[in-house]
């Protein structure tokens, strides 16, 4: 059976080794036996978006995420939105997860519109946080129950009523710095401003994510691997995060 990974706009979005994401996904992939491929998904019409079955929106800075903003609207919104619709899943990461919300409000006050994928909206705070995060997720059945990742952002992201978040803030700032909560969770879409990366040391996301995506092709339960380096690289972040 075939993975397909669409990674969207690698050349703009790809900040604080965002890349490993998609490895891990790929690799991952190819242990639990599947043919694993990357479909690069950058600026101009794109053709494939229906063959993917986990895309995944990295973080950039404010001139990025400019550059990107109405490729993404005339180009990619409505195979996006037809995707997860039909059971694919997306995870993004910082400026990725601001824009698949309602809107992004800069500093300056500059408003750019999202594509309303996920029930967000995010505006510019003053204070940058930065350093290890450590979450307890709410997604069910996850094992071992926490994230770990590295946040570091200025954006102050609010959730809606129809999104969740995707976890309790137990060391770090989250999504806003106020209401403990980090991440997001709506259908197929998961957002969050763990960067790190944040899949290699965190498996069962991925592999979560790559076992919801293959759901819709009839595939069954994952096959068991391996995961004592992964863990042992996870369970060091959380030993990190509990002396600081």
């Amino acid at each position: 059976m075939k993975f397909t990974v669409g990674w969207l706009y690698p050349d703009l979005m790809n900040i604080y080794g965002d890349r490993g994401n998609i490895l891990t996904l790929l690799r991952r992939a190819e242990w639990h036996g599947f043919e694993a491929s990357v479909v690069e998904l950058g600026r101009g019409a794109a053709t494939q978006m229906d063959e993917v079955d986990v895309f995944f929106f990295g973080g950039g800075q404010d001139r990025e995420q400019a550059l990107i903003y109405d490729d993404l609207r005339e180009f990619k919104q409505a195979s996006l939105q037809q995707a997860v619709a039909n059971g694919a899943q997306v995870l993004a990461v910082c400026g990725g997860y601001q824009l698949l919300g309602h809107y992004y409000q800069t500093g300056d006050g500059e408003r750019y519109d999202g594509i309303g994928l996920i029930d967000v909206r995010t505006e510019a705070g003053k204070k940058r946080f930065i350093g290890d995060v450590v979450v307890l997720s709410a997604i069910d059945g996850l094992t071992p129950s926490t994230l770990v990742g590295f946040e570091n952002h200025s954006g102050r992201t609010f959730l809606g009523p129809n999104a969740r978040p995707l976890g309790k803030v137990l060391k770090g700032h989250g999504n806003n710095g106020s209401d403990h909560q980090e991440g997001c969770v709506q259908g197929g879409v998961i957002g969050t401003y763990m960067h790190g990366s944040l899949l290699p040391k965190n498996p069962h996301l991925a592999d979560h994510l790559i076992a919801g995506a293959l759901r819709r092709r009839g595939g069954g339960a994952l096959s068991h691997l391996d995961d004592s380096a992964e863990l042992a690289a996870h369970g060091w972040i959380l030993q990190r995060a509990q002396r600081r």
